[in-house]
C-alpha cells in the first residue's frame, strides 16, 4: 500500500514563468503511511471525572476495542509532508501532466532526471512522445530509483508540447530534497596468529552498526561477501540443535541511536595461505551487505565499500609456534615446535637460531647453531627443549634469529604462554 505526498510546487525556470502553459505539472512522493497513535488520558474511579475518560476513549474510532489505553490504534495516517528519504531506500515518485485548456495538445513529451552531485540519471520509464492529450485529461508515469547518495538531489521534471497553432512549448520543475544517512557503520580488525591444527592466519571483523535514523529498524540481513582471497564465517548465532538462533533473539530489531556489533572470522584460502608472503601489506578482505525494513515493511540496503585491512608485518622472517603443550610441570623440560618461514621473494637466507635465557624460562640445547640457508618464501620446522623454573602463566621468549649474510638480527618475545604446575599437582585440577 502506498499513498501520495505532494511535493513542493517546485521551481520554475525564470522566462517559462512568464508563460501561461495549458499542461499542468504535478509531482507526487510514494510512501507508505503510518499507523495512528493517540495519548490515552485515564484516572482512576475515585477520581472526579469518574469514568468519563474511559467512555470517551471506547467511543474514540482511533483506539482499539478493548485496549483503549494502547497508545496505537488501528487506523493509518496519512504522511503530511515530503518526509525523511534515507540512503539506501527506494525513491518512488507519481508524476501526472494534465490539460487544463479546453484544446487538443500535440507531441508531449514528459522527462523526468534525478541530479546528485556526480551524476544526472534519467528515471523516465518511456522517452516518447504521446501523439496528443484531450482537455482534462492527463499522463501519469511513476519513477522509482535505489538511493546511492548522501547530500542533495534534485528532481527535474521536463514537459514540452506543441499547441494547435504549431508552436512548440517548453517548460520545467525542480524539487530539491535530502538525502540522509541511516547507519553509521564502524569496523575493526583483529590479527590472529593460525591454530596449532592449521597453517593460516584468521582475521577477524567486528562491524559496528548504529540506527541514527528516528524510528526503529528491523534488520532483516547483515551478511559479509568476502574477496576472493578469503572464507568466511558468521559468529553471529548460537548454536541450539540442528539450527543456530541468532545472538540478537527472534526480533531483530534495532532502536533509534542504539548500536549492535557484528562479528565475522575470515581465513585466508590455501591457495594463497600456502604461499608466505602473499597477504602482506593492504589487502581487500570484502564489504558489508546490509538490509533493513522500516515502517510498514519499507526497505532499504547498503553495502559498503572494499573494507581494507593492513597486514601484520612479519618482516624477513616469520617465527610461529606449531606445537606446544597448554601445561607442564616446574623444571621438568618440555618440547615445542617452530615454524620459520622467508617471507622475502627474492633472497636467501643463512640462518643462525640464539636462545636467550630470561627470568624464568631457560633453554635447553646449543644456543648459536647453523639452521642452514632458506630459500626465498620457504619454511623450515625446529623442535626446541626448554623448561621453567617458575610456577604460574610463563611467557615464552628469548628467541633470536640472525641472517649472516646481511649480520641482521630479528628478536622473537612473548611468542606463546604456558602454563607451569608442580610436579606433585594434577594438572586437570
Amino acid at each position: 500500500m502506498q499513498v501520495k505526498v505532494q511535493a513542493d510546487s517546485g521551481k520554475m525556470d525564470v522566462n517559462q514563468a512568464k508563460q501561461e502553459h495549458l499542461l499542468a505539472l504535478k509531482v507526487m512522493r510514494l510512501t507508505k503511511p503510518t499507523l495512528f497513535t493517540n495519548m490515552p488520558v485515564t484516572c482512576e474511579d475515585r477520581d472526579l471525572p469518574g469514568d468519563l475518560f474511559g467512555q470517551l476513549m471506547k467511543e474514540d474510532p482511533s483506539t482499539i476495542k478493548g485496549a483503549e489505553t494502547i497508545m496505537l490504534g488501528e487506523m493509518l495516517t496519512l504522511p503530511q509532508n515530503f518526509g525523511n528519504i534515507f540512503l539506501g531506500e527506494t525513491f518512488s515518485s507519481y508524476i501526472s501532466v494534465h490539460n487544463d485548456s479546453t484544446q487538443v495538445v500535440k507531441d508531449i513529451l514528459v522527462k523526468a532526471d534525478l541530479q546528485t552531485s556526480s551524476q544526472r540519471l534519467n528515471l523516465s520509464a518511456s522517452n516518447s512522445a504521446v501523439s496528443d492529450l484531450k482537455p482534462e485529461c492527463c499522463i501519469d508515469d511513476v519513477i522509482h530509483h535505489e538511493v546511492k547518495e548522501i547530500g542533495t538531489h534534485i528532481l527535474v521534471c521536463a514537459v514540452s508540447y506543441t499547441t494547435q497553432t504549431g508552436e512548440k512549448l517548453y517548460f520545467r520543475k525542480f524539487f530539491k530534497f535530502q538525502v540522509l544517512k541511516p547507519l553509521d557503520v564502524k569496523t575493526k580488525f583483529y590479527n590472529a596468529e593460525s591454530d596449532l591444527s592449521s597453517v593460516t592466519d584468521e582475521v577477524f571483523l567486528e562491524a559496528q552498526i548504529q540506527n541514527i535514523t528516528t524510528s526503529p529498524m528491523f534488520m532483516e540481513k547483515v551478511s559479509l561477501e568476502p574477496s576472493i582471497m578469503y572464507n568466511v564465517t558468521e559468529l553471529n548465532t548460537v548454536s541450539t540443535g540442528e539450527e543456530g538462533a541468532s545472538t540478537f533473539g527472534k526480533m531483530s530489531y534495532l532502536q533509534p541511536m542504539d548500536t549492535r556489533q557484528y562479528l565475522y572470522c575470515l581465513k585466508p584460502k590455501p591457495e594463497f595461505a600456502e604461499k608466505a608472503g602473499v597477504i602482506k601489506g593492504v589487502t581487500v578482505i570484502g564489504k558489508l551487505d546490509i538490509v533493513w525494513k522500516t515502517n510498514l515493511g519499507e526497505r532499504g540496503r547498503l553495502q559498503t565499500s572494499q573494507l581494507q585491512r593492513m597486514a601484520p608485518g612479519y618482516g624477513d622472517v616469520r617465527l610461529s609456534l606449531e606445537l606446544i603443550p597448554d601445561t607442564v610441570n616446574l623444571e621438568e623440560p618440555f618440547d615445542i615446535t617452530c615454524k620459520i618461514t622467508n617471507c622475502s621473494s627474492e633472497r636467501t637466507m643463512d640462518l643462525v637460531l640464539e636462545m636467550c635465557n630470561t627470568n624464568s624460562i631457560h633453554w635447553c640445547g646449543i644456543s648459536g647453531r647453523q639452521l642452514g640457508k632458506l630459500n626465498p618464501s620457504s619454511s623450515l620446522y625446529i623442535t626446541l627443549k626448554l623448561l621453567s623454573s617458575v610456577q604460574g602463566l610463563q611467557s615464552i621468549s628469548g628467541l633470536r634469529l640472525t641472517d649472516t649474510f646481511l649480520k641482521r638480527t630479528y628478536e622473537y618475545d612473548d611468542i606463546a604462554q604456558v602454563c607451569v604446575v608442580c610436579s606433585h599437582m594434577n594438572p586437570e585440577s
